[in-house]
């Protein structure tokens, strides 16, 4: 009998063994995960998943721990679930509830409902609790994001200082604006809106390559030739031809042209502006050439120094800069901004242009504006300001181009004998109806005058 319960004891210890290491964790069998976040200190490191989710988890890269997957539980904010990590070495020792509390103190609420159930608390109750502390950590990360994005203001402080010089506008006259960056010293303000505008965005402005912008407001390109001179306004009293240099484009059927110089005839007079030819260009160097009536003009260096004939008072060229870009006027007919710029490294390269060390290709960028137009204007740019003027300009293209290269063509820089020309060296009599039908309009630039802006 005896042996018989010696038996019985050694089958039942023997189970016991089986049953043991049956329901011991085995740790190797558990899903292996690492974490994917190259900040975290632990990037791909490997972990095991707990034992309440061996399949079913994701490494927490905040706290370097494997955390169970339960979407169905919380599914509204994923993110906040991620921290519970900590919880899981308690759910380890299922087997043992003593070590869960330990690791549930922090929390109060989550020793009550684990003492109903040991082994469900670990899944259910880490989710709730973890979600108001991990709340604290998330959003310092999006907040350390958006720093890097404040350093954008600073450009335009260095931006030329200009002010509205118009006593009609007095919420904004004298109050001092900067120049945009993509402008920095070539800008005026609009005293309507009393904004800074750039000069090459203004009706009047002949630009770059050249761009034009037309008295409505309209821009449109004129690329015309190279080494060619073409007729930019021509009207009873004043006739503009300009100069264009280039570089022809192998890939295209066009030259890249500039406006190099201009030919300004009124009255029985004539004034030449134009660009020097340098290689390298230094902006404390003046790049200006000017001449009137042939003789040459050597204006002094310096902002507002000024030059004007004896014989004719009311012509005036003055330094708008210390070099580089003066203001031809002539009272009661017109005035003309040219600055000299040249075309840089980067420009070449953006638009192909090929320029070498040989020549920077230093050119005129205009602004005209007009005081005594007859309604007969007419010029590549002088067309835009007839009074029966339909603009060709294609609208919703990109590069609006403007044909007229035969039409405008002249045979040099002073010559009047482009196909449309009106120049008689005098003010006709349609100039002065069209003096007064646009002496009492404002502007929409903010600048008073007659055909400058103002156009029906």
């Amino acid at each position: 009998m005896a042996q018989a319960m010696i038996r019985l004891l050694a089958c039942v210890v023997l189970v016991l063994v089986v049953v043991v290491a049956e329901a011991q964790p085995n740790g190797p069998k558990n899903k292996m995960v690492q974490c994917q976040d190259r900040a975290s200190p632990c990037f791909h490191d490997h972990m095991h998943c707990p034992d309440v989710c061996p399949r079913d988890c994701h490494v927490d890269c905040a706290s370097c721990q494997p955390v169970c997957d339960v979407p169905s539980l919380l599914p509204p904010p994923p993110p906040e679930i991620i921290h519970p990590p900590t919880p899981p070495p308690p759910p380890t020792p299922t087997s043992a509830p003593p070590p869960p509390p330990t690791s549930i103190p922090p929390p109060p609420p989550t020793p009550t409902p684990s003492s109903s159930a040991p082994p469900p608390p670990p899944t259910s109750i880490p989710p709730p609790p973890p979600t108001p502390t991990p709340s604290s950590s998330p959003p310092p990360t999006p907040t350390g994001s958006p720093p890097p994005s404040t350093p954008t203001p600073p450009p335009e402080v260095s931006g030329k200082r200009v002010y509205c010089k118009n006593r009609n506008y007095t919420r904004c006259y004298r109050m001092e604006q900067r120049c945009p960056s993509s402008c920095p010293d070539q800008c005026e303000v609009d005293c309507v809106t009393c904004s800074p505008v750039c000069n090459c965005n203004r009706p009047g402005a002949v630009c770059q390559d050249p761009r034009f912008i037309g008295a409505d407001g309209l821009t449109f390109y004129f690329h015309g030739k190279k080494d060619h001179d073409f007729c930019i306004v021509t009207d009873s009293n004043l006739h503009v031809n300009a100069h264009f240099i280039g570089r022809r484009n192998q890939n295209m059927k066009r030259d890249f042209t500039w406006v190099q110089s201009l030919g300004i005839l009124f009255d029985n007079h004539q004034i030449y502006v134009g660009a020097k030819k340098t290689a390298t260009w230094d902006n404390a160097v003046d790049h200006l050439g000017l001449a009137f009536d042939g003789q040459p003009i050597y204006l002094t260096d310096g902002e507002g120094a000024k030059w004007q004939p004896i014989t004719t008072p009311g012509v005036s060229i003055t330094r708008s800069h210390d070099t580089n870009s003066v203001i031809i006027e002539v009272e009661g007919n017109f005035q003309i901004t040219a600055t000299v710029v040249h075309i840089t490294k980067k420009d070449s390269w953006i638009h192909k242009y090929g320029i070498t060390d040989e020549d920077c290709f230093a050119h005129l960028d205009l602004g005209f504006k007009f005081y005594s137009l007859s309604g007969a204007v007419t010029g590549v740019l002088g067309q835009t300001y007839a009074s029966n003027y339909v603009s060709r300009v294609k609208m919703g293209v990109d590069m609006p181009v403007l044909g007229g290269e035969k039409e405008f063509a002249s045979s040099n820089l002073f010559s009047t004998d482009c196909a449309g020309a009106r120049f008689h060296g005098s003010p006709s009599i349609t100039s002065s109806k069209s003096v007064d039908r646009y002496s009492d309009l404002k502007c929409a630039s903010g600048l008073d005058g007659r055909g400058v802006v103002c156009k029906k």
